[in-house]
């Protein structure tokens, strides 16, 4: 007996229930990045290693709506990491990502229940030109959270243009192992223009964060098309709410250039941090462990410069160069961080 007449019996089986109805609009995404990595230190890189490395990141997921009313639908998204590319990942193959329920309206705007970017986070826009890579700007900046057990929304744009975004965490739900205030976790934003700069040549944010990742922050983006150029800005005020590190505070701030021909895009970057809450400056100092509380003085900076050219509508190959360089006191003791260097080699592959 062959395979298919055992399968003979269960078709006919499902022949006599009601067909499925799918979802109007379902897609399958994912994307795998691989890059060639050589730092002085482990305190950017992605994995963590200096040296020459190699660093990994894919995510693979399904996302897509379904009609309810004639103007309201169902959205979705459920995805997630995979880290089994590298050795690091071998215990944790695959870790949450973005994944929530909602529903959406041209109308009325969309709610989603579940983990999702804040809308803090968000209100970058596109003017993170290095996203996701060892040069974002998570390395300086803090609160660059995905947050999960929230509720997001997102207004239809107002004169097509502006929109009003919030989130909020559901406090029962989250951790407070850093035993700070957690009762009152949000972040709200107000966006204006297009941040693919198609619809208007300009991008603008306004953005607070209340409580969430442990501190209270204040962001505005700009990003703005002339040409073949993108230049783009962003400034951020943040203050730690963590009781043993209430002296950080401060103002961080990047700009940078695209400047775009054929399929090549030239960029460059120039970042600067006085609060010492960014990624980066943990992990030179010691990580969240170390006691924070007589730090002060800490100035970071960061220069990156580099080029992406579109091989195809799915791929890109990038390359960059970064440099970090940094300095603070402890206890009135004046430290300076060795300088780190990062060149990184790379493909994009997003499907």
């Amino acid at each position: 007996m062959n395979k298919f007449t055992l399968l003979a019996p269960l078709a006919s089986l499902l022949s006599l229930f009601p067909a499925v109805s799918y979802a109007d609009d379902m897609t399958f995404f994912g994307e795998m990045n691989n890059s060639i990595v050589n730092a002085d230190t482990d305190n950017g890189t992605r994995n963590g290693k200096a040296g020459t490395s190699i660093e990994n990141w894919a995510a693979i997921g399904i996302k897509g709506n379904e009609s309810i009313t004639n103007d309201i639908s169902l959205v979705y998204k459920m995805s997630f990491q995979v880290n089994n590319a590298s050795t690091d990942g071998s215990s944790t193959p695959i870790e949450a990502y973005n994944t929530y329920l909602g529903l959406g309206s041209n109308r009325y705007g969309t709610i989603l229940v579940g983990r999702n970017n804040t809308v803090f986070k968000s209100s970058e826009g596109n003017v993170d030109v290095f996203n996701g890579s060892n040069a974002d700007i998570n390395n300086l900046v803090a609160a660059q959270t995905r947050s999960a057990d929230g509720i997001w929304y997102y207004s239809p744009k107002i004169a097509d243009l502006i929109s009003i975004n919030a989130t909020y965490l559901m406090a029962a739900n989250q951790s407070n192992s850093a035993n700070v205030d957690i009762n009152s976790q949000y972040a709200l934003s107000t966006t204006f223009g297009d941040k693919q700069l198609l619809e208007q040549a300009y991008f603008l944010s306004a953005s607070y964060n209340n409580g969430i990742a442990n501190v209270n922050a204040y962001r505005g983006v700009s990003q703005i098309k002339l040409g073949a150029f993108k230049l783009g800005g962003l400034y951020q005020y943040t203050k730690s709410l963590i009781m043993t590190e209430s002296n950080m505070k401060g103002y961080s701030y990047f700009l940078n250039v695209i400047y775009s021909f054929d399929r090549i895009n030239l960029k460059a970057e120039y970042g600067a941090d006085n609060s010492g809450l960014g990624y980066y400056f943990k992990n030179a100092t010691g990580g969240s462990s170390t006691d924070r509380s007589l730090f002060s003085n800490v100035r970071m900076s960061q220069i990156t410069i580099g080029a992406d050219y579109v091989l195809s509508n799915s791929t890109d190959l990038y390359t960059h160069y970064s440099l970090y360089r940094g300095s603070y006191a402890n206890a009135g003791i004046n430290y300076t961080l060795n300088n780190d260097n990062m060149i990184t080699v790379g493909v994009d592959y997003h499907f």
